[in-house]
């Protein structure tokens, strides 16, 4: 005869599996009929892990993908390293507000784009307001990407990026995403005298026990890589040549992590214990992981981004008709999604088409990774809110 907290057990374990019925079917069934090659996906509470199911091939050989896959995460890289940055500034090494050309003097040699002339050639201005560490963290420093900023997009077009980037704007002027969280990382590099490798491994991920996160993946776990694919011309989809990873020459702030979806739900949990993991690991104190969950960006909206390379990213609005902000990290929705997330709640993703998001107030997070281009695919995209909706109306 079962005790009272073994039929406990039992109940809730039945009534589990009954809600990610419902998150596989639509998985399984997304990944069919949108001709997604993978996509593997992962729920959890602040405690556990609730959901975890993974659909598809790694790769057209048909081997099929599993919950410890490894995928490149691109973007997603970009929490971690303000991460890492907040640690030292929790430590007293570097200030949020302080001029970032006091550890990286490059940075106080910028120029501030005027305008172009009559022939489209860059006409630059000096720097007025200091680049501060907060800007390169919430994408208001004017450093942009040319594949969503329509003047970073004309200036590439008649001149070669040096060493020191331009600026499209006055920092602070208003969010444009951009390689700021990339400077971040070299911030991080100058001040700790560790590369971003070493100090993940050591400070981040080594104490989280994200085993699988790494820039580098060792020639044991090549196999576990799942293929990157592109969208072609005709709407299909054309697999890359399958080569291990190679070991960057540097290591970026803003990309270039393999992960996942189990490690990186050891990192969203770590935000919803107030930065301490699951296996009560402190990596950041309690008011710093607060101060990522609320807008920095003031009156600025943030996560409207119109594509210039559609190769590359479709034009990116993760909540059509919403205003967003940004924190420390993170995307925040100000508004419910329809179905799914609490307003407040946290996220990004990677060009890949790798997304994650953070519910504080359920204490719930949750990852979808596929591997494709372009960057919010409407496929992608499509299945990532039916993920978002199953997992609310299931769990």
């Amino acid at each position: 005869m079962l005790s009272r907290r073994e039929f406990g057990g039992v109940v809730a374990a039945a009534a589990l599996r009954g809600g990610t019925g419902g998150i596989d079917e639509t998985l399984r069934t997304g990944i069919a009929q949108r001709k997604i090659p993978a996509g593997v996906g992962m729920v959890a509470s602040g405690e556990r892990v609730l959901y975890s199911g993974a659909f598809g091939t790694r790769d057209t050989s048909g081997v099929p993908v599993a919950a410890d896959s490894i995928f490149n995460i691109a973007s997603m890289t970009k929490a971690i390293t303000t991460v890492a940055a907040l640690q030292l500034v929790e430590q007293g090494k570097v200030k949020l507000e302080d001029p970032a050309s006091r550890i990286l003097p490059q940075l106080g040699k910028v120029e501030v784009l005027a305008g172009f002339d009559a022939d489209g050639i860059p006409k630059m201005r000096p720097l007025k307001t200091p680049v501060t560490l907060k800007h390169l963290l919430t994408h208001t420093s004017g450093i942009c990407y040319d594949l969503w900023d329509a003047d970073m997009f004309r200036y590439t077009q008649h001149t070669k990026v040096g060493a020191v980037p331009p600026l499209m704007f006055e920092p602070g002027a208003r969010w444009q995403y951009g390689m700021g969280i990339d400077w971040a990382g070299r911030v991080v590099e100058a001040v700790s005298g560790m590369n971003l490798e070493e100090y993940f491994q050591a400070k981040i991920l080594g104490p989280l026990e994200m085993v699988d996160t790494s820039y580098l993946v060792p020639a044991s776990k090549v196999d576990r890589v799942v293929s990157e694919y592109a969208r072609q011309a005709d709407g299909s989809l054309k697999q890359e040549p399958r080569v291990p990873p190679q070991a960057p020459k540097g290591f970026s702030g803003g990309g270039g992590l393999y992960s996942t979806t189990g490690d990186y739900v050891r990192f969203m949990q770590m935000i919803l214990g107030k930065g301490q993991g699951i296996n009560q690991a402190r990596i950041l104190e309690a008011k710093t992981v607060e101060s990522m969950e609320v807008n920095q960006i003031g009156s600025a909206t943030a996560g409207k981004m119109k594509s210039f390379r559609p190769n590359a990213s479709s034009d990116v609005d993760m909540q059509p008709g919403s205003t967003e902000k940004w924190g420390l990290g993170f995307l925040i929705n100000t508004t419910a999604y329809e179905g799914g997330r609490s307003a407040g709640s946290l996220a990004w993703a990677g060009l890949y088409n790798t997304f994650y998001w953070i519910d504080p107030k359920r204490s719930l997070c949750a990852v979808l990774m596929m591997q494709f281009l372009p960057f919010v695919d409407k496929e992608a995209f499509g299945l990532l809110g039916d993920f978002e909706r199953a997992v609310y109306a299931n769990l």
